[in-house]
């Protein structure tokens, strides 16, 4: 990294950290059913983690898109807060130490951002990066939420513990997926996991997808996460969604459409029973339209 791109991050703390595992989620890019978003607050109430290093926000961000919050008392600005990325550092329920990514995705310089956490993380010693996010799908509420994942090509072993959509798709990229193509570049494993929540609640919190991320950021970085703040959470979710569906026929004979075709594909391989790209493609796109 020259001198000049160092200067994009200050660091803040010097902890000695035993191969961590970074987590990723920067909002702004697709995060249907609040997903991501709710996954990682939850990482952060449930972790006792401390600030390691902040991005240049006059470098990264785009302050008219992302404009800072402003506090007025009796009329009187007192203080103006910033959008900001963060890099944080704790420690799972049973000592494993944890990066977390932050914050705002970046509007501009995403190679210098590339570069900034590829660079870090290579000096923190990082054994593993996971991503998180969630799309919408062809799928119904009345099913565990399902969670598949991307990987450049070097971390491909990864989504033999995640599964997979089989096929080809092309569909805007985030962040994400730039810094799965940076870390594949410095031979730092790196997965994405994206939870499939309904289409038909992806604009509403659903918080199961962000439970589900939560199991599988376990399962796949081998840590300790309480997750069960959110259970509570998810079944008063499922009886909200229950009942808008019972209430309009047409809502309820597409959920069971969903259902039959959920159980048919019953007993294959995670990556089997996923709707095809195209399918995946098509519901991303009215998603973003807003017709979801």
């Amino acid at each position: 990294m020259n001198e000049e791109s160092f200067d994009r991050i200050l660091f803040l703390a010097e902890p000695s950290l035993h191969e961590p595992v970074l987590v990723v989620a920067l909002e702004g890019w697709i995060d249907a059913g609040l997903g991501a978003n709710t996954a990682m607050s939850t990482l952060l109430d449930t972790m006792d983690t401390e600030l390691l290093a902040t991005f240049d926000t006059e470098y990264f961000i785009d302050q008219r898109a992302r404009r800072p919050l402003a506090r007025i008392v009796d009329g009187i600005t007192t203080e103006l807060t910033w959008p900001e990325i963060q890099l944080r550092y704790g420690t799972d329920g049973d000592g494993a130490d944890v990066l977390l990514l932050i914050g705002p995705e970046p509007d501009f310089h995403w190679s210098d951002f590339i570069d900034l956490v590829t660079d870090a993380a290579s000096a923190f010693g990082v054994r593993l990066v996971v991503g998180l996010g969630s799309f919408p799908a062809p799928t119904p509420h009345t099913r565990p939420v399902r969670v598949i994942g991307t990987a450049p090509a070097a971390s491909a072993h990864l989504l033999e513990i995640t599964g997979t959509v089989q096929g080809e798709l092309e569909v805007p990229a985030g962040i994400t997926t730039a810094l799965e193509m940076g870390f594949g570049e410095v031979a730092i494993d790196i997965v994405t996991l994206w939870a499939r929540v309904p289409h038909y609640v992806a604009s509403m919190s659903y918080p199961q997808a962000a439970a589900a991320l939560l199991d599988a950021l376990a399962s796949v970085g081998g840590l300790t996460i309480n997750a069960m703040p959110l259970r509570a959470d998810a079944d008063e979710a499922r009886q909200r969604v229950d009942d808008l569906v019972t209430n309009n026929p047409e809502h309820a004979s597409m959920v069971r459409t969903l259902e039959a075709s959920a159980d048919e594909a019953e007993g294959t391989s995670l990556g089997e029973e996923l709707p095809s790209g195209d399918e995946l493609a098509e519901e991303l796109e009215r998603f973003l339209r807003g017709e979801q």
